[in-house]
């Protein structure tokens, strides 16, 4: 269907009618006539009717002039079917911890502990379900980062592989700033106005080539936010080996280090302790970093105001050229 943004416009349509009734006309200076004999009166007489319809025409045109002259003003637009609009959302990379301490279970389901893979898995799939019309990307890291999914609109398929995740698939050391480096790499080259990290991890970097620092600095000259979420109680009720939060002198090191990365990058570092801490962490996630609206998504306009205006100037122009000489009628005579 066909809609206005400014319907207005149409208000000025009388707009001729009032100046030409309300301003006064124009003077005209006519000079003396000079009767002479001859058959110029009569060849005037007998052409006059066809010029009062060329007039009357001129006046048509002009009318159709001003009226697709205020059709382009009111901003004519085709709105089609409603329809996502990805292209105005956000390019956003998940992080996710998959090392060995993610088997810790100090976490509670349905009055069942669970361990926190697991819990993040639940949680992280609502969280990417509401993030419409951005482009999500995921990446697991233990000792190594791997891509699991580059940047796409396909939101089920993402959730579908962060289900298949499994703890220790990637080793089960941490290595935090070669996950960052590997996102940042993938994201380098992806004209953006908004590309976030979203960073998950229980456990202190003790693994891989790049420090978290100097991920960091290379997120900051890209223009990347980064958001950390920092997992795990100081104490843990089930098996806890590995190097997490409840390690011996991580607990402070990686607590700082995750807040100066988020801080430093204009992001926001959360502390999640239980699942209602994990809920809060997504939620304001959402609030910072909003998915598009039903309003914004559905709002999908063709413009048609250049169609109007073209064929008005077209007429205009043709109405304000001079009119070719006429000749003399072939049957008349001197």
């Amino acid at each position: 269907m066909i809609d206005f943004v400014w319907p207005w416009a149409f208000l000025l349509l009388p707009l001729p009618l009032l100046a030409r009734r309300l301003l006064p006309a124009a003077e005209t200076h006519a000079g003396y006539a000079l009767p002479m004999p001859s058959f110029a009166t009569l060849e005037r007489l007998v052409t006059e009717a066809p010029a009062s319809r060329h007039r009357r025409w001129r006046l048509w045109l002009a009318a159709l002039a001003w009226s697709l002259l205020l059709t382009a003003v009111a901003q004519p637009l085709w709105i089609g079917r409603f329809q996502d609009q990805p292209a105005s959302g956000r390019d956003l990379m998940l992080l996710l911890d998959i090392s060995g301490s993610m088997r810790a279970m100090d976490f509670v389901h349905d009055e069942q502990p669970v361990s926190r893979l697991d819990m993040v898995k639940r949680l992280a799939g609502r969280f990417i379900a509401q993030r419409r019309g951005d482009r999500m990307g995921l990446i697991l890291f233990g000792a190594r980062p791997y891509l699991r999914a580059p940047l796409t609109y396909d939101r089920a398929a993402i959730r579908q592989l962060l289900d298949e995740a499994e703890i220790a698939l990637a080793g089960e050391q941490t290595a935090i700033g070669d996950a960052i480096g590997l996102a940042l790499k993938r994201m380098r080259e992806i004209p953006s106005d908004s590309r976030v990290l979203v960073l998950l991890t229980d456990g202190a970097n003790n693994q891989g080539r790049l420090g978290p620092q100097q991920a960091t600095e290379l997120a900051l000259q890209l223009g990347v936010r980064i958001y950390t979420i920092g997992i795990g109680r100081e104490q843990t009720a089930g098996p806890n080996p590995y190097d997490s939060w409840s390690s011996q002198g991580s607990d402070r090191f990686e607590r700082e280090l995750l807040e100066q990365m988020a801080t430093a990058t204009g992001g926001v570092y959360f502390h999640v302790q239980d699942s209602d801490g994990l809920k809060a962490a997504y939620r304001q996630l959402d609030r910072l970093e909003p998915a598009l609206s039903e309003a914004a998504r559905q709002y999908l306009a063709t413009p048609f105001y250049p169609w109007p205006l073209g064929v008005s100037l077209l007429i205009a122009t043709g109405l304000v050229l001079p009119l070719p000489a006429t000749g003399r009628r072939p049957g008349a005579r001197g």
